[in-house]
């Protein structure tokens, strides 16, 4: 995002620019204007964040190819909201909602560049057994659209885009009256609308940070704030690319070191700004108004005129003199003959106000896109997430558009994918079919579905939600079982019929997480210890979490039967808990100790697991073993900066992978001479009203092979790093 090269400039080659400011003071200043009768400050001084930068700065956790410690990072953004309150600072956050078209190939290009980072971090894990640094750092799989959703449940003023994010945030800044933008974007310069505090330079602690001076900026470059838009399209952007105006910047740049045989900013980015900036001021002097955007004098094509101006219009906010943009409050659904406008509406009002999540962009887009995800392009064995959960979003759209149709196949409407996974080059969006949904009652309409009352439309949701996974069966463990866990055996289940390699070792390392995360505390899942890191249980890790994100739209589309806090990440899922108990699982962990010796917790997994293998034998998929418990033989190679924490690590391991190989050999043995503990679980269904039943355990309790290995592997296991 932004400008090319500026943001360089400012931090590095025009330091009076960047100023160190205290937030707590500033909004004391601005509270002061307004009680002096200034009508354009708003009520509280208000912070507007750019949610999307701060992403990176928010995920502090040490963890993030487990599929993200998801708790930890819920207090991490409690703190950092609490800090702006007690200062008296009203945050407003906004979030991309949708990617514009005409940023369409940047963002394509941004996607490929992670992806190479994600394969640098795949690699690195299946050679050293660990995390690599923060130099391949990738966030979390759906960290920006859960945290919309954590922001508000801590109370919080969310937003979501309906256009370019930058745009709406220093339109919404100016309009009223903000003390300022918070992110890392240099547009936030170029737009002439609140000052621009950078978020990388935040210290929470005290509440400073740099604020970036646009006059200052434009007393150093020669400009003037309405000249900073050409300024910002001819350097390149993500409407004017690079390219597209490289030679107006070589020209520039041949002029200016002629003039400049000794240039004030020696870097080439600092050169480059400076001759650009003194560009357009010759080229603005030279036409006779002072407004006009574009001058004549820079002999340009046709084409380019028209990128330049669509580039320019993207800086023009409301309220200022404008070229003949047009396209800004055009609103319209993309299939608005399948639905009705009060489902347009809903859809829009809940995406904008971040409540809603997938719909908005089926019904008014047609277009829905999934960033990177952590995916082994090398490992064949598992499908990429967009592929397990294709299906589920075909019914999705089969719900939102199909609904009361007679079903005929005539104009059907397509939906344009662009979703980031090994293989698939991005070039152009896939095109999907929406799926009917098949329910029990006649052809319901999606407007009863949303807007009805009444228990049967309530069954008639819950019905919805079920099918769209094909786990229709599972509506009578509704209020028998918590939301949370309803949600994560759905999950699963659905994953284990479309993953035809997930063993019962996978569904156990899924299972049992859910069940025993609900009685962990924040410290206990931070002191999670881990022997190695499994490349596929990284990768299986995102496919939970990401699975929850289509959760989300599932339940979105079918009126929302469950709770949306229930889909949330940090009551179903932390990673490194995951990575444990899917360490355990393959190693051949007894399922008393896998659910940590908690006899309750024992019973609802069992109960869970067999609800789940029953509906996928119905359907003819059986599950079966296949255990994954040794650790690999890492290489010694290691990251620089990583040799001394990982040494003892990687001694260890090559002890612990030969000691797991003899274990699991006398394991056999001793099976064969030996008796097995038989672990016998009776459910009453008529006791609690046939809900949860009730559960006699009995344990004929012999010193078998598992009496005696499992306490050494299971020591492994929780063994700390060195």
């Amino acid at each position: 995002m932004g400008v090319k090269g500026l943001q360089y400039f400012l931090d590095s080659c025009f330091p009076e620019a960047s100023v160190t400011v205290n937030l707590s003071d500033l909004a004391r200043q601005h509270a002061a204007k307004r009680q002096q009768g200034c009508t354009t400050i708003a009520n509280r001084p208000t912070l507007v964040v750019d949610g999307m930068a701060c992403l990176r700065h928010w995920y502090s956790c040490k963890d993030w190819v487990c599929g993200g410690q998801w708790r930890e990072y819920m207090n991490v953004l409690k703190t950092w909201v609490e800090a702006f309150t007690l200062a008296g600072i009203r945050l407003v956050f906004f979030f991309d909602g949708v990617v514009e078209e005409q940023k369409r190939p940047e963002w394509v290009k941004r996607r490929r560049r992670v992806n190479r980072d994600i394969c640098k971090m795949f690699s690195h894990i299946k050679s050293h057994g660990g995390q690599p640094g923060r130099e391949l750092f990738c966030l979390p799989s759906g960290l920006a659209t859960f945290t919309r959703f954590a922001l508000r449940s801590l109370g919080q003023e969310v937003f979501c885009s309906q256009q370019e994010a930058d745009y709406e945030i220093a339109s919404y800044s100016r309009q009223h009256g903000s003390m300022g933008i918070l992110g890392q974007d240099s547009d936030f310069i170029i737009y002439d609308s609140a000052p621009y505090f950078s978020v990388a330079k935040l210290r929470i602690n005290s509440l400073t940070t740099v604020l970036y001076d646009r006059q200052r900026f434009c007393q150093a470059i020669g400009l003037a704030v309405n000249q900073l838009p050409l300024l910002a399209c001819l350097l390149g952007n993500d409407v004017v690319s690079e390219e597209q105006m490289q030679h107006i910047r070589k020209n520039a740049m041949a002029i200016y070191r002629k003039n400049n045989p000794a240039p004030h900013s020696g870097a080439p980015q600092g050169q480059m700004v400076l001759a650009v900036a003194q560009l357009v001021s010759s080229l603005w002097g030279r036409e006779e108004e002072e407004t006009v955007y574009i001058p004549q004098s820079l002999n340009l094509t046709d084409r380019q005129k028209e990128l330049l101006k669509r580039g320019i219009c993207s800086y023009l906010l409301p309220g200022q003199k404008a070229l003949q943009c047009g396209h800004r409050t055009a609103l319209f659904s993309a299939f608005e003959k399948y639905v009705s406008p009060q489902i347009v509406k809903d859809c829009r009002e809940k995406h904008v106000a971040a409540e809603g999540f997938m719909v908005y962009g089926v019904v008014c887009e047609g277009v829905i896109e999934c960033s990177n995800t952590l995916e082994d392009e090398e490992d064949a064995e598992l499908l990429p997430q967009a592929l397990v959960y294709k299906a589920c979003r075909q019914h999705i759209y089969g719900l939102l558009l199909l609904l009361g149709r007679d079903g005929s196949p005539v104009d059907l409407p397509v939906i344009k994918e662009w979703f980031v996974y090994p293989g698939n080059s991005l070039k152009e969006p896939d095109m999907v079919h929406p799926v009917p949904v098949s329910l029990p009652c006649d052809r319901p309409s999606l407007d009863l579905l949303w807007f009805g009352s009444g228990p049967e439309v309530s069954a008639l949701r819950l019905t919805s939600f079920l099918s769209i996974f094909d786990c229709q069966e599972f509506s009578e463990l509704y209020g028998a079982v918590e939301d949370s866990l309803l949600a994560a055996l759905c999950l699963v289940t659905y994953i284990v019929l479309q993953v035809q390699t997930l063993s019962l070792e996978d569904v156990d390392s899924y299972l049992s997480q859910a069940v025993c995360l609900r009685l962990k505390s924040l410290r206990e899942l931070q002191h999670i210890e881990l022997p190695f890191v499994s490349s596929r249980a990284v990768q299986l890790g995102s496919l939970y979490v990401r699975g929850l994100s289509h959760l989300l739209g599932a339940n979105c589309a079918s009126g929302c039967p469950l709770p949306s806090a229930a889909l949330m990440p940090w009551h179903s899922f932390d990673g490194r808990l995951f990575h444990s108990k899917y360490l355990l699982a393959h190693g051949g962990t007894e399922k008393t100790v896998l659910l940590d010796n908690d006899s309750s917790c024992l019973s609802v997994f069992l109960h869970l697991r067999e609800k789940l293998t029953e509906t996928c034998r119905k359907r003819g998929r059986v599950l079966q073993s296949s255990p994954r418990c040794s650790a690999p033989e890492y290489s010694h190679k290691t990251a620089p900066g990583h040799r001394d924490r990982h040494t003892g690590l990687k001694a260890a391991l090559s002890f612990y992978s030969l000691l797991i190989c003899v274990l699991l050999g006398l394991q056999e043995a001793v099976r064969a001479g030996g008796r097995e503990e038989r672990l016998q679980v009776a459910l009453d269904p008529e006791a609690n009203g046939g809900r949860e039943g009730k559960r006699e355990e009995t344990q004929v309790k012999t010193r078998t092979e598992r009496d005696i290995f499992t306490p050494i592997l299971t020591t492994m296991v929780e063994l700390p790093r060195t």
